[in-house]
């Protein structure tokens, strides 16, 4: 026997941190709604003008008068996500590593997924589409250019279009162009500030931004690109607390987030159903 019980074991003085997907959507959609959040299930309403229309003057002749109309769109901040977790005393003052941000941090997480996943299931809601596809290499640009097309003939404003997509779809990309589209998805800062993880590329007017969290079940995906003021979002931290349990030593950390969106602008948003090959 040789002299293994003398051998140390040695522990990393941090937090494994499991690999995360790129947060696309909750950073390119319209938040300028967010200061009208009071409480769960709140409803922001949203008004608008109808569009007004103009006459042809025939001189010495009477004008028409019309009254103005107005409309509102609603938005419904009805979603809901917590986490709530123990931190024994004992655990905390044992360990060599930051348990409590770590939860934290992990936690977080978890509640920005959620919102991402809500944002890329509203596709159903874009006013346009496109035919459903199985892409590949030879047409992938030919299904992309069929999404800005339908963009373009709505009158969409050409600067602020993304469309997040799937890492086949961007592998198809790199297979058909040539220094147009990156591998690796890289932080952008947009012009609103806003800095965005997996940006590959500007194809076809569009922001394409790679991830993995593309609205799908199986090989058939939920795509949608968007113009950046056509999805209305709502979130908020609503209560983070960290307080002491009555019942044992340690603490518990819980937190509640809601939110809601909405497309308030189907004619800027394009969706297309891709199946992999």
């Amino acid at each position: 026997m040789g002299l293994e019980n003398f051998t140390p074991e040695k522990w990393w003085a941090g937090i494994f941190v499991r690999l995360r997907a790129n947060a696309v959507y909750t950073p390119t959609v319209n938040r300028q709604y967010e200061g009208e959040l009071s409480d769960s299930g709140s409803t922001v309403n949203i008004s608008e003008l109808e569009p007004i229309g103009v006459s042809s003057y025939t001189k010495n002749s009477d004008i028409t008068w019309s009254n103005t109309v107005s409309y509102s769109k609603q938005l419904r901040v009805d979603q809901q996500n917590y986490y709530a977790r123990n931190l024994d005393s004992m655990d905390r003052l044992q360990s060599n590593v930051d348990l409590q941000n770590g939860i934290m941090d992990e936690a977080a997480w978890g509640m920005t997924k959620a919102q991402e996943e809500f944002i890329a299931a509203l596709y159903s809601g874009a006013g346009n589409s496109v035919t459903s596809a199985t892409v590949t290499a030879a047409n992938v640009l030919t299904n992309i250019s069929n999404m800005q097309y339908e963009l373009d003939n709505a009158n969409c404003p050409e600067e602020n279009r993304f469309f997040p997509i799937m890492p086949y779809y961007n592998q198809m990309l790199v297979q058909a162009t040539t220094g147009v589209i990156g591998h690796t998805g890289v932080p952008k800062l947009f012009n609103d500030s806003v800095l965005v993880n997996g940006y590959v590329g500007n194809l076809f007017g569009f922001n394409l931004l790679k991830t993995t969290l593309v609205n799908h079940s199986s090989t058939v995906y939920q795509m949608m690109a968007y113009h950046g003021s056509a999805i209305a979002f709502v979130g908020q931290l609503f209560e983070a607390d960290i307080i002491k349990r009555e019942s044992r030593f340690g603490v518990g950390m819980k937190a509640l987030s809601v939110y809601g969106g909405k497309i308030i602008r189907p004619e800027a948003a394009v969706k297309c159903q891709v199946t992999t090959a």
